[in-house]
């Protein structure tokens, strides 16, 4: 698995933010049985930033935690039987599947990590995590979906030992 982890804007987190996302990863990777060495990208930024991606990608003027942007298209949520059909999955020079890029906003880790009473690796873990599946096809549109993946998300993260 290669993570590719940039920040643009300052990130002073009291643990090895790049260590805990490769773990995160790993773990979802491992629970949805991914099929292939992956590669993922994972990009750190300011509130302002995040709020000009939600506004250019999704029309929303407001900031967001997290966007992601998946690079693979499933016909049906972590199937991932036709993603070997199609060469444009994967890195040429490594083999590895593009799953897609994770956006997530520092400042509001911080501050809903307070808000919701809990550690900022568990807000930061969280939220790869959450990313993680919509990279794998799972959304929250419908309450049945946003049950399966709160569902999943409280699974692996517990099989982590990061807790609320």
């Amino acid at each position: 698995m290669t993570l590719i982890l940039e920040e643009e804007t300052k990130v002073s987190f009291p643990f090895d933010h790049k260590r805990l996302a490769e773990k995160v990863i790993q773990a979802a990777l491992d629970a949805e049985s991914f099929p292939f060495e992956a590669e993922i990208s994972l990009l750190l930024v300011s509130l302002e930033e995040i709020q000009r991606l939600n506004q250019e990608y999704r029309q929303i003027d407001a900031p967001t935690d997290v966007l992601s942007f998946p690079m693979i298209s499933y016909e049906k949520p972590g199937d991932f039987e036709s993603v070997e059909q199609e060469e444009d999955n994967f890195n040429p020079d490594t083999g590895e599947a593009f799953l897609g890029d994770i956006v997530l906003c520092v400042d509001k880790i911080q501050s809903q990590a307070e808000e919701f009473g809990h550690s900022l690796e568990r807000e930061y873990a969280f939220l790869i995590l959450h990313s993680m599946l919509h990279l794998f096809g799972y959304d929250h549109m419908t309450q049945e979906d946003a049950a399966v993946m709160e569902e999943k998300q409280k699974n692996i993260l517990e099989q982590m030992g990061i807790l609320r």
